[in-house]
């Protein structure tokens, strides 16, 4: 719409071809005013808005736009956590820019995303992630929220349990179905309670519905794995057919494994499926040197527990947690939340 002005006022989307099984990975509002959303199928979009106008993505737009983006972030503050490539945390506790205001800054930031970029952003101003977060989508598409420090109980008591993230639908029904609605009902259930019902995630659970969130804003957050995965315009009819598409994504996987800096060390190699009936299923061991034999054998193990066409292949790895510090060459600071609300 930025690049083309006669896109703008008609619905439309980027995404994959509707006869091969694409989907729909963003829109505009006047398509989700017909229910179009991301991640649906383009063919269920078009069903429901019959001239959608459905455009391919084009990435190499959106990283010299994001670029942009992250390049004026950083002018504010060397805490920048990108999440994507249009979402971020940003750490302004100690900056002294727009008199120290994180909402005037938030405003600053965002005109000139505006002026330098071509495009409209949101923001949410809190004093943590979690929060941040959820304002963020409070005044899009083109605004800001800020929910100050004493008001963090009351804002996040009214959220719905799906604000929560890590709460898909499969555990919003499953709450529902305990009576929990809101985060200010989950508050009544124990720690002990949650654990029990939802494993080590009832402790996140708990402290989130309370709106405690201490994670620190990590610009140098390590990457955990590395994957590749293929959604096939024809299902995969049997082992052999897929054992035949297998060494064309080791070889899209080792690309990508190959232009890693960061020299990560590979501790699980894993082969992920999803069949015909949409069940998933991974199959993983610990390697940290796979060939194309430990593909070949964890793909087997994997197809085995189906044996039903596959839609969806993947490879990837899990890297090794990096070595804990030594507690005695450890360095501590503390920061100071501010009473305006800045995080």
């Amino acid at each position: 719409m930025r690049d083309d002005p006669s896109l703008v006022g008609r619905p439309l989307a980027v995404g994959g071809k509707p006869d091969e099984r694409g989907v729909v990975a963003t829109c505009n509002y006047e398509a989700r005013a017909f229910g179009v959303r991301s991640a649906m199928s383009t063919a269920h979009a078009l069903r429901l808005c019959p001239h959608l106008l459905l455009l391919p993505p084009d990435f190499t737009r959106y990283r010299a736009a994001s670029r942009q983006i992250l390049a004026i972030y950083r002018e504010y503050t060397a805490l920048v956590e990108p999440l994507s490539l249009d979402e971020a945390y940003l750490d302004v506790t100690a900056v002294d820019r727009c008199r120290g205001s994180a909402t005037l800054m938030a405003q600053e930031i965002r005109s000139r995303i505006h002026d330098e970029v071509g495009i409209t952003a949101s923001a949410g101003i809190a004093p943590n992630k979690f929060v941040a977060k959820v304002a963020s989508d409070w005044r899009k598409p083109n605004g800001q929220f800020v929910v100050p420090p004493q008001e963090v109980d009351r804002f996040v008591a009214e959220l719905p349990v799906k604000k929560i993230f890590g709460v898909g639908k499969v555990t919003a029904e499953h709450l529902l179905r305990l009576g929990v609605e809101t985060c200010g009902d989950l508050r009544s259930w124990g720690v002990a309670d949650l654990t029990q019902e939802f494993g080590s995630f009832g402790a996140k659970l708990h402290r989130l519905c309370r709106g405690i969130d201490d994670r620190p804003v990590a610009p140098d957050r390590e990457r955990k794995s590395l994957s590749v995965e293929t959604t096939y315009n024809r299902d995969l009819p049997d082992l052999q057919a897929c054992l035949d598409a297998l060494p064309a994504l080791v070889e899209q996987f080792s690309r990508r494994m190959a232009r890693l800096q960061d020299g990560e060390t590979v501790h699980k190699v894993f082969v992920k499926l999803r069949f015909s009936d949409f069940t998933r299923t991974t199959a993983e061991c610990v390697n940290p040197s796979p060939g194309l034999e430990t593909w070949i054998k964890l793909l087997t193990e994997g197809y085995r527990r189906r044996a039903l066409p596959v839609r969806l292949l993947g490879v990837g790895v899990r890297f090794a947690a990096p070595a804990a510090p030594d507690p005695q060459l450890e360095l501590f600071a503390g920061l100071a939340p501010h009473d305006d609300g800045r995080p």
